[in-house]
């Protein structure tokens, strides 16, 4: 079993919304917290927002007041979304969902398959 799957990725025009989704299961849902990261073409991975075990989260600097990252625990799986508003084309990149997130440290062991998000008129 894939312990995260993400979806909800596509093509939207600029200014517009998307929300990704991320299933966790198995044990990495023990960790409580997860981040999402992202990856443009020629460009470093960068932290997208993460969520901690206490529902403390953080944001990257150039998604601030347009991202919100949100999380809920079902008996089965946990769901973490990211709903992104004002999208514009520096927002266009290849999304990834990781887990656990360590706030000021290194990514996670493990990761999604990723979700490609493209801003474009």
């Amino acid at each position: 079993q894939v312990p995260l799957v993400e979806s909800g990725g596509g093509l939207v025009q600029p200014g517009g919304s998307l929300r990704l989704s991320c299933r966790i299961s198995g044990n990495v849902r023990r960790a409580g917290s997860v981040a999402w990261y992202r990856q443009a073409p020629g460009k470093e991975r960068e932290l997208v927002a993460g969520m901690s075990a206490t529902n403390t989260v953080v944001y990257g600097d150039s998604v601030l007041g347009r991202f919100t990252i949100s999380r809920d625990i079902a008996e089965s799986a946990t769901t973490v979304e990211l709903q992104m508003n004002a999208l514009k084309s520096e927002d266009t990149a290849v999304y990834y969902c990781n887990a656990p997130y360590r706030p000021r440290g290194p990514p996670g062991e493990y990761w999604g398959q990723g979700t490609q998000v493209t801003v474009s008129s």
